[in-house]
């Protein structure tokens, strides 16, 4: 039996480390799909795993702990960054800069409570106390990239060996995920909201707008200019999207595509939305009463399909603009990105790998497939160079000094913040240099995945040895106590200041604060709780942002304070 004893005693065997990677990160993955009030702490729970391992030995040396869970957290951040990137910039744009700036605020706020309880509940004079505060401060926010990054950041200031953060981030975890819902819900009694008015409210503003209502008329072309032209070439033009799902042409009728040219005296069935009817009557012709398309199909084949967004026009362009069910004919119910099912909101930018739910006749929703791309091929081919280029620039610039007064160090952005950075402005800028940076939501998901537990079991294990003395005989209580602050404070105050003073809708301030928080669990509570896709749309508003702010302040803090 000495070859089993072994396996799991020689610290240096690679056998050894590759066993207690898997047993950690196997068990944890395990335990953490166990719900508890319908609410489970996910893949988080590799570690508690991890910690368990360190505390009964079960361990491996530092320096194989210190490589994996840097490169863990690289590749982690850096598919974050490509999954954020697309939308990163258009999320400053209008309707999204007050939510934005509501989220950065509780952000900050989150700050100035930590900083709080750590004057008002520590010694000060321990440099220890503030480090371990600091993973409190991401335990309670529910990040795990603010966690790396701040590990990380504190190996610069503690040369001779960093606090073990995670045992405060542990602490406040757990508490975190609940006390965020919690919050959330509170925000409802505290400013007196009726959810059934909210959701009317949201019913109230759809039917408001003018361009989802349709438009059908028959129009004569009497434009010379659109002698020649297709169909395609008529609706740039106009600038207005347009369905011609009828033509009669030499008393022949047919069902024409976007490839159609048009000649003077063609009579069409012109679809449209109704804000933009008499533009398109203008340029194109007057209105008739058409004769021969008095019958009319007694049977609409509905089909619903999944269509990939594949070709470069329609990234960022906007679902409200589209106008698919006042002009198309369809419904969007639903779209995929990165692993996730989101709310069809009038707001969601699209972007390359996109995959929407279409919902309508089958000859409507073939022509939306040919608008969107729909090329599967395309995006099958893994783009493996365009990571690895990335991660390579990120850790480059991540290792730029940059000096500021009053630092004990140059502030450099690091192995969290470098790729993070660089990763967002490949997913935003990359098609300019050829880069494609599109990569399947499995691919994504598996790789993000991989980087977050091997960060996280390498940062449990270490934490184990001292995890008793820092937790169970130390602060412990006092560090689930502060993290339970650290969330709900913020959370109550910029949720009233939403309601109250902005006026955003409570399904929207669901989203928002869940975005803050980048917590997917309180997303999940907030669209069971509302039919329409108010809190999708507040949470895909601010998650670019909050988490690059997550992760920056988390190297702010500890460069700046811990020094």
């Amino acid at each position: 039996m000495d070859w089993i004893i072994n396996l799991f005693t020689n610290t240096e065997s690679v056998a050894h480390i590759a066993l207690l990677y898997a047993i950690v990160i196997a068990i944890g993955v395990y335990l953490g799909k166990i719900k508890i009030g319908g609410i489970s702490l996910g893949v988080t729970f590799v570690l508690f795993a991890g910690i368990l391992a360190g505390h009964v030995g079960f361990t491996a040396p530092k320096d194989i702990l210190t490589f994996i869970q840097d490169f863990g957290l690289i590749l982690f951040v850096f598919m974050i960054g490509l999954q954020v990137g697309p939308g990163f910039f258009e999320s400053f744009k209008k309707g999204g800069v007050t939510l934005n700036l509501l989220s950065t605020g509780a952000i900050f706020l989150n700050v100035c409570v930590m900083f709080a309880c750590y004057y008002l509940f520590f010694d000060t004079s321990n440099p220890n106390n503030l480090p371990m505060m600091v993973g409190t401060l991401y335990g309670a926010v529910t990040n795990t990239p603010g966690l790396g990054a701040a590990n990380e950041a504190l190996l610069s200031v503690f040369p001779n060996g960093a606090p073990s953060i995670a045992n405060g981030y542990a602490c406040a975890y757990p508490l975190g995920v609940v006390g965020i819902i919690g919050a959330t819900i509170l925000i409802k009694y505290i400013c007196k909201v009726n959810p059934q008015e909210e959701e009317e409210q949201l019913n109230m503003e759809d039917a408001a707008n003018p361009h989802a209502k349709a438009h059908n008329m028959h129009l004569r072309v009497e434009n010379a200019y659109i002698a020649g032209r297709t169909l395609r070439e008529v609706s740039e033009f106009l600038n207005r999207d347009i369905v011609c799902s009828r033509l009669l042409h030499k008393g022949e009728v047919s069902i024409p595509n976007s490839k159609t040219t048009f000649e003077v005296g063609d009579e069409l069935l012109v679809v449209c939305a109704e804000a933009d009817a008499e533009a398109i009557k203008a340029f194109i012709g007057p209105e008739i009463d058409a004769e021969w398309d008095r019958e009319k199909d007694e049977v609409q084949h509905f089909v619903s399909r999944r269509i990939i967004v594949t070709r470069p026009e329609m990234n960022g362009k906007t679902l409200g603009k589209m106008h698919f069910a006042s002009v198309y004919g369809v419904n969007v119910t639903r779209i995929s990105r990165q692993g996730m099912d989101i709310f069809a909101g009038r707001n969601h930018h699209f972007h390359v790998g996109d995959k929407i739910l279409v919902v309508g006749p089958e000859e409507n929703v073939n022509r939306v497939a040919e608008m969107m791309g729909n090329s599967v091929k395309r995006l099958d081919a893994p783009n493996i160079a365009t990571i690895f280029v990335g991660i390579m620039v990120g850790i480059i610039f991540g290792s730029l000094p940059f000096a500021v007064p009053g630092m004990p160090v140059p502030l450099k952005l690091g192995i969290a913040g470098g790729p993070l950075i660089i990763a967002i402005l490949i997913g935003r800028f990359g098609y300019h240099f050829k880069l494609v940076t599109y990569t399947t939501t499995s691919a994504n998901m598996m790789l993000r995945e991989i980087g977050l537990v091997l960060f996280l079991a390498s940062v449990g294990i270490k934490a184990g040895a001292g995890f008793w003395d820092t937790v169970v005989q130390g602060d412990g209580l006092k560090y689930v106590g502060c993290g339970f602050l650290i969330t709900v404070i913020p959370i109550l105050i910029i949720g009233t200041i939403a309601r109250l003073k902005y006026k955003f809708n409570y399904f929207t301030i669901m989203g928002m604060l869940a975005g803050t928080y980048t917590d997917p669990p309180a997303l999940a509570y907030a669209n069971a709780s509302c039919s329409k896709e108010a809190p999708a749309v507040g949470y895909s508003t601010v998650y670019p942002l909050s988490m690059f702010l997550r992760i920056f302040s988390a190297q702010i803090v500890v460069l700046f304070f811990c020094g």
